[in-house]
């Protein structure tokens, strides 16, 4: 059993992004914690910059002086607290396969290195060491909130819930429906719609019964793609979404092979969008990964259904797939995450997700010749962080739950730390070495937002010192 929380009060530097665009600094801060995780106070106190001083005075301003933990975060101008980063789409069987990819794309890419691989988890052995793994990895990474692929499989499907819970990381976690023989292979899909469907509600039921209220891990319905799945499947997959009032996370508009491969397999359909919607699967719980290829109207009917689109930028990259017009998306009012999509991506970091969120944006304004105001189309630092934290939490259903510091979220937070070379020493800051402390550096004369806009572009995990969710310590860089 988990030791039981006790109110804290958390000091120094907080950064977030309220709104999109938006880069909000609080020095000589206090957050105030309570038992449950949830924050129940923000202040800038006044000061010196002591943060004894500013605990005390937080502690007196609200009757917390006594049986309070106090948490500072020291490294003067050079750390800081940073909400915990949301991946809306990420394939946890698949980070052995992170960093392969040959010169394939979408769909061959899936029958030579994917299904493969996903097979072989059905030993629950290699399940366990695989997404022990995978959970470790994107904790060490930032990332509190996650939304997980597993496999077909209900037994590894649930030891990945499993394992969320024993470490702590709120998660999403759904097992993959694909039942059609037209386009799986026979050694990797469910053998009908009424098998998959038996065994998505065996998950659901497990994790319901480990987490009830879905304080942490909560089921997610997983139709692998439209293709993946017969008619019979996605119609017994958007009932049940309505009847348990489920989320539902899938793939959309990757690849143009696989429109052309939806236009092929569901002819009397208008668009891949309308595929979903006709089967009850467009929902304001629905998270739609990439989203490259839709059309004008197909994000008119996703903004109104209410659902989101995970962006990929990596993966998208990887397999040549294309590149997402996200600022298209958030002007027709689409919600708009970040997904590593692991191992389309083949890092599991979601700042790096934000770093290329940013870069192919450039590529794709530099691209649009035609188009008068293509500046529009890039996303700045302030966007890309938005959309890894507040953003993804709105497409997962989280709105005013994570992805900021407010009073009545709760604290999934990281604690920043930045190389500082001002002293003029070699490593500058004692133990703050490269190796320890990665390969930003600050010189001195850095403002907060040029420090953030250092750590997205040369970031990684060992700027990730401290890692909590819902309160609770997950991680700690030693």
């Amino acid at each position: 059993m988990s030791s039981p929380l006790r109110k804290t009060i958390y000091t120094g530097t907080f950064i977030h992004t309220p709104t999109l665009g938006k880069l909000e600094i609080i020095e000589n801060g206090a957050i105030g914690v309570d038992e449950s995780g949830i924050i129940r106070f923000v202040e800038n106190v006044p000061g010196n910059g002591d943060l004894d001083v500013v605990a005390k005075r937080a502690a007196k301003g609200h009757g917390w002086a006594d049986g309070v933990d106090v948490v500072a975060c020291g490294g003067g101008r050079s750390t800081f607290w940073f909400p915990g980063f949301v991946d809306t789409h990420i394939h946890a069987s698949q980070l052995p396969n992170a960093g392969i990819f040959g010169t394939s794309t979408l769909l061959d890419w899936l029958e030579t290195y994917t299904f493969p691989l996903e097979s072989s988890l059905s030993s629950l052995d290699a399940a366990r060491r695989v997404y022990t793994t995978a959970v470790r990895s994107t904790l060490i990474h930032g990332t509190t909130t996650a939304a997980y692929y597993a496999t077909i499989h209900a037994a590894s499907t649930n030891l990945l819930a499993d394992i969320c819970l024993q470490m702590g990381q709120r998660a999403f976690v759904g097992d993959v429906c694909m039942d059609s023989k037209a386009t799986c292979p026979d050694y990797y899909r469910h053998e009908s719609a009424e098998a998959s469907l038996a065994s998505t509600k065996q998950v659901v039921e497990h994790i319901r019964s480990k987490d009830p209220h879905g304080e942490l891990v909560q089921p997610i319905l997983t139709p692998r793609f439209a293709p993946s799945c017969t008619k019979p499947l996605l119609t017994a997959l958007g009932a049940l979404a309505k009847a348990e009032d489920l989320p539902i996370q899938t793939h959309i508009s990757e690849n143009t092979s696989e429109l052309a491969l939806v236009r092929e397999m569901f002819p009397g359909n208008s668009s891949y969008a309308d595929v979903y919607d006709c089967h009850g699967l467009l929902t304001p719980k629905t998270v739609l990964a990439h989203g490259i290829h839709l059309s004008d109207e197909e994000m008119r009917l996703i903004e109104e259904r209410g659902s989101g689109v995970s962006h990929c930028p990596v993966s998208n990259t990887s397999l040549g797939s294309g590149i997402c017009p996200v600022r298209k998306l958030l002007e027709k009012g689409v919600k708009v995450g970040l997904g590593t999509d692991v191992s389309g991506g083949g890092s599991c970091s979601v700042l790096t997700a934000a770093r290329e969120a940013a870069g192919v944006s450039r590529l794709l304004s530099a691209f649009s010749e035609g188009d008068e105001d293509r500046d529009r189309l890039k996303l700045n630092v302030n966007e890309c962080l938005y959309l890894a934290t507040r953003g993804g939490a709105e497409c997962l259903g989280l709105r005013g739950k994570v992805g900021a510091f407010e009073v009545g979220m709760e604290w999934d937070a990281q604690m920043v730390a930045l190389l500082d070379v001002s002293s003029g020493g070699d490593e500058g800051d004692v133990g703050n070495s490269p190796s320890s402390s990665g390969l930003v550096q600050c010189w001195g004369k850095e403002t907060w937002e040029e420090k953030v806009a250092k750590w997205m572009y040369t970031g990684d995990d060992r700027n990730t010192k401290r890692v909590y969710v819902k309160g609770r310590l997950v991680h700690e860089r030693v």
